[in-house]
Formats: structure tokens, sequence, C-alpha cells
């Protein structure tokens, strides 16, 4: 295997190709190829589903805990205030600027690298799987988790987002929440009927001063706004009904059915949730990759950012170069050292994790 320093320079030029390949969520077919043929051709054999590449460390030992290192390569359509061309990646004062470049490409290239790092080490306590998955930028069903059954038990997953190489040990959660109020159909010059707007108003007054009893210490209260409201056609009649839409936060101390209950038990509207399934997650302070953190003065922090961790069923957390507020942003970049400096931390958080695993 080349020298850590060949790989960290691979690892930039791979980032370059990637970016060249349009590889939007549900349209990452040229992008899985790419990665399946590069790990194929550096001898690591790769397996692939739809658009999820995977592969094991050479000394895979069945007897051993298994850890997930997992990263996206799909990205979200450009913005139109691109300066640059988006999928021409142009290195910059240092910086690497193209879309995916941050989100999360520098985690993805990172991440395999480490993997190459550690692909023939015999004197591990555990194994690694590397991934790179599809459809996380749109939570689709085609992504991370289509594979899952696919490798096995795993105690724990190293997500790679842009978290400026703090250590998330919590994420928020997603549920999103259409809002049906009814009312009865009435002339507005008579003020007949019951008008649905109304009755509206109500619950989402509610959606926007209900405090939440519990308060997460890392990610802080449940957060729960109205992004959508939809009612009535025409200027003189009264509306029958007013649909609208909640977007809700979770966090670790409730979970999105709990959630639910509380909402359903609280406002008149009828509630239909569109998904259950991005959940929040969270890591105990004392468990070996936290410790290992904290030795290597790593921060921890909390994540109100959505990741492939929501529908991942185990112990994760979330760590990555970049940083998340340039994430879908229009000249999206990453500072070429902050993927080096990534690799290294990543090589060294392993290495101690092994110490405490022994």
């Amino acid at each position: 295997m080349n020298s850590l320093e060949q790989i960290k320079e691979n690892s930039i030029l791979l980032l370059k190709e990637l970016i060249a390949i349009p590889s939007f969520s549900k349209q990452e077919d040229k992008s899985a190829e790419k990665i399946f043929n590069y790990l194929n051709q550096i001898a690591i054999p790769a397996r692939r589903k739809l658009n999820n590449i995977w592969t094991k460390n050479k000394s895979f030992n069945p007897n051993l805990p298994t850890i997930l290192l997992n990263s996206h390569h799909d990205t979200v359509m450009p913005n139109e205030s691109w300066i640059e061309d988006p999928f021409h990646p142009v290195i910059k004062d240092g910086k690497l600027i193209g879309l995916g470049s941050n989100d999360a490409g520098g985690s993805l290239v990172s991440l395999m690298a480490v993997f190459k790092y550690f692909y023939e080490r015999e004197d591990l306590n555990f194994n690694l799987i590397y991934s790179a998955t599809a459809e996380e930028e749109n939570s689709g069903i085609n992504g991370i988790e289509s594979i899952l059954s696919e490798l096995g038990e795993i105690i724990l997953a190293i997500v790679g987002e842009p978290t400026n190489m703090e250590l998330a040990v919590a994420e928020k959660g997603l549920m999103v929440l259409d809002c049906f109020a009814k009312g009865k159909a009435g002339h507005a010059a008579q003020k007949e009927g019951e008008n649905a707007i109304v009755n509206a108003i109500a619950d989402i007054e509610w959606f926007h001063s209900y405090k939440f009893a519990k308060e997460s210490v890392l990610l802080g209260p449940v957060q729960m706004t109205v992004t959508i409201i939809k009612a009535g056609d025409q200027h003189n009649i009264i509306p029958d009904k007013c649909n609208f839409t909640v977007d809700i936060r979770s966090t670790d101390v409730y979970s999105n059915e709990e959630i639910l209950e509380i909402v359903r038990k609280h406002i008149k509207s009828d509630v239909k949730p569109r998904s259950m399934r991005l959940k929040p997650s969270r890591i105990e302070r004392d468990h070996p990759i936290v410790q290992s953190a904290l030795k290597l003065n790593i921060p921890l922090m909390g994540s109100p950012t959505t990741s492939d961790q929501a529908v991942i069923p185990f112990r994760s957390v979330k760590i990555g170069p970049g940083r998340s507020e340039r994430s879908h942003t229009a000249d999206e970049f990453i500072y070429l050292d902050e993927i080096k400096d990534a690799i290294q931390k990543y090589i060294q958080l392993l290495e101690q994790l092994n110490i405490y695993m022994n």
C-alpha cells in the first residue's frame, strides 16, 4: 500500500474526479461506477448494490466486532448563484471549489484514505467496512438502508459529514407532518359557515408557542416550524379546509413517536406524518469512540442537521472535514489541508480506539 502522504494526495485527485461527475440524489450511477472501479483498480475488492459501494478490510475476521466508515457521494442541485462551474474543480488559495467538495466529498475520500491505510493491518481489534452510499441528500430508501442487511452485524458507524472534525455525539431527527383543519363552506358576505383558516390558526399558534417538558443538553429544545399553508381558492367563499405542513426537528430526549402523540393530544387538525424513519440519535459519553476522541482533545458537539445516522439502527457518531455552513451554498469549497488533517485525525481516532478495545 502507498505511503500515507501519497494516499492523501491521491484522495484529493479522486475528489476532483468525483466533482466532475454530476451525482444528484437518485442519479449517482456514474459516481458509483467511478468509486467501484477505483477501489478495484487499487486491489481493494468492492461490491455494489444500486448506487451503493462497500468493501471489507483484507483480514476481516467474523469473530471480531465491525466498525463501519460511511459517507455519501450524492449531491444537491447547484443553485443559481454559482460563479464557478460546479462540475469543474478549481483550486484557489488552498481551497478546492466544486459541487459536493464539502458535503460530503471531503469526508468520502478521507474515510476511503483511512480505510486504505488500515486495509492490510492484521493487528486491529476490530474489522472495518467502508461504504460510499447514495440518496443521503433526499433521505432516499435506496441509500445506506438498502445495504445494511449485506454488511452483517456492526457495533459502530463513523459517518463522514462536515463537522470541522468535531465529534457529533448527538444528532437531531426529522419528522414532517401534514395537518388538515376542517370547517364549513359559506358565502363571505353573509359570514356563513365555519372558517377552516381560523381553526388552523389556533393549531398553528400551538406549534409556535408550545414548550416541551424536556430539553436535550446537546441539541436544545425540540423545534417545530410551520412552513407551508394552503387554503381557499375564491375571495368570496369561506374555505372549508386549510392544510398546513410542519417541520419538526426531534432530539435525543423524545422519539418521533412520542412527539407525534403529544401533537395529536393538543391540536384539533387531523395529522398525517410523511415519515417516521429519520430518528434522532445519541451515543453515551463512556463509549470507547467518545473516550478516544476526548483523549485526542477532539471537541464533542450536537448536530442540528440530519445525515445517514438517522436511518442507522446501531451506535454511530458523525465527524468529518469541512464546515456544515458551506453545504448547499454557491461555490462550495473545502480546504485541501482540511482533508489532509482529517485523514490524520481519523487514523489517530481509530488507533486510539484500537487501544481501548484491546
